[in-house]
C-alpha cells in the first residue's frame, strides 16, 4: 500500500461556515502518526482566523474517528531515534492539542467510528462532542503493556466518574457511543446515519452565537475548573470586563434587543449578532 504523502494525512472542507476537518487515514484507521499530527497543526492554524469558518468541527474518514498512535510509526520508528525522537513526536501531538483546546472558534469532535488511546487528547481538546451510537471507545494501552499516557488517562479522570475511570483504564475493555454518553464521555450519541445532521444543527446554534461571547465562555470553564471559588470569581470578573472592553458594541446591542425591541429572550435563545454595529445611534 502506497504511504500517504503529509499533505494527505488531514482532509477539510469549510461549507456554510463550518470547518469539517477530517483524520484521512482510513487505512490505518486514522491513527495518528508523526505526518499527521503536523499537518493537522498546519490545518487548524490555517483555519483558526478566517473570516469563512465560525465553528471547526473534527471527525474521521471511514469507519474510524481515531485509532490512538500509529504504533510502528509513532513509537517503534521514532523510539528508533532516540530520546530527540521521541520528544520531537510528542510535541508535533500535544502541541496541535493544546491549541484546539484554547482555539478562537467553537470546536466540535463527531466521533464516527473507533476512538482510542491517543484519540482522546483531541477528543477532550474540543469543546463539545458526539457520537455515533456505533462508535467504540477505549483505552487499550493496558493490553499491550503501558500506561494510559498522552492524557489518557487525565482524560478520563476530567470527564469520568472515579470508578468508572479506573474501570476504563485498568480493564481495557471498549464501550458503544451510548455508554460514552452515559459516562460523559461525549455530550450525546445517535446513529451513524443521523449524527453530521446533528452536529450540523448543532454548529449552526454556535454561529449564532456572539462570537467574543463564546471565546471567552470556552476559555472561563476549561479555566475555573482548576480554580478556587473566590479565584474562579475574580478571574471570571476580569474576564467579563475584558470582554465588554474588547467587543462593547455586541453586549449593548444584545441588551437593546432585549430591553427596547423586546424582540428575543435571552432564556429562550440568542439575539441577533449581525444586527450589531447597524443601531449603535440607538444603544
Amino acid at each position: 500500500m502506497q504511504e500517504s504523502s503529509e499533505s494527505d494525512t488531514v482532509a477539510y472542507t469549510v461549507e456554510d461556515g463550518i470547518a469539517w476537518v477530517k483524520y484521512n487515514r482510513p487505512e490505518k484507521r486514522n491513527a495518528q502518526s508523526p505526518k499527521l499530527n503536523r499537518r493537522m497543526r498546519e490545518v487548524i492554524d490555517a483555519l483558526e482566523f478566517r473570516d469563512d469558518v465560525g465553528v471547526l468541527v473534527l471527525t474521521g474518514e471511514g469507519d474510524a474517528f481515531c485509532a490512538g498512535m500509529d504504533l510502528k510509526e509513532y513509537f517503534r520508528e521514532t523510539e528508533a531515534q532516540g530520546l530527540v525522537g521521541t520528544r520531537r513526536a510528542q510535541r508535533d501531538a500535544y502541541g496541535w492539542w493544546e491549541r484546539l483546546r484554547w482555539y478562537q472558534k467553537p470546536t466540535i469532535a463527531m466521533v464516527n467510528g473507533w476512538c482510542f488511546g491517543g484519540a482522546y487528547g483531541p477528543l477532550f481538546s474540543c469543546d463539545l462532542a458526539f457520537a455515533a451510537d456505533e462508535a467504540q471507545f477505549g483505552l487499550s494501552e493496558i493490553n499491550w503493556g503501558i500506561l494510559p499516557g498522552g492524557g489518557a488517562a487525565k482524560v478520563a479522570a476530567e470527564l469520568l466518574p472515579f470508578r468508572k475511570a479506573m474501570y476504563h483504564a485498568m480493564m481495557g475493555e471498549n464501550v458503544d457511543g451510548r455508554t460514552a454518553a452515559e459516562w460523559g464521555l461525549v455530550n450525546e450519541s445517535h446513529p451513524l446515519a443521523m449524527l453530521k445532521d446533528r452536529v450540523t444543527e448543532v454548529a449552526k446554534v454556535l454561529l449564532g452565537k456572539n462570537p467574543v461571547a463564546l471565546k471567552a465562555t470556552k476559555d472561563a470553564v476549561r479555566r475555573v475548573r482548576e480554580m478556587t471559588y473566590d479565584n474562579a470569581m475574580d478571574y471570571l470578573i476580569r474576564a467579563q470586563e475584558a470582554a465588554n472592553f474588547f467587543d462593547n458594541q455586541g453586549r449593548k446591542e444584545g441588551i437593546r434587543q432585549f430591553i427596547d425591541e423586546k424582540s428575543y429572550k435571552p432564556g429562550l435563545g440568542a439575539y441577533d449578532k449581525d444586527r450589531a454595529g447597524s443601531t449603535t445611534s440607538q444603544s
